[in-house]
């Protein structure tokens, strides 16, 4: 059961384009996101902490080892 690719022409294919205006505010809210994320794994625990307790450091501890933040 061969096929025969004879008599089949390729399309050229389009790529949708997306505008800057729409796309921004993702960007903007991504970027926000991982403020808050480097926060809790790089700050939390210290001077500007948020939560008390060793909660968020013992559940970001070896991602802070990981991303190279002391934390002893």
């Amino acid at each position: 059961m061969a096929q025969s690719a004879v008599g089949s022409i390729s399309q050229p294919v389009s790529l949708p384009v997306i505008p800057l205006r729409e796309l921004m505010p993702w960007a903007i809210f991504g970027g926000l996101v991982m403020l808050l994320a480097i926060y809790f794994v790089g700050a939390e625990q210290g001077a500007t902490s948020l939560m008390h307790g060793r909660a968020v450091h013992e559940f970001v501890h070896d991602g802070r080892h990981l991303l190279g933040f002391p934390c002893h």
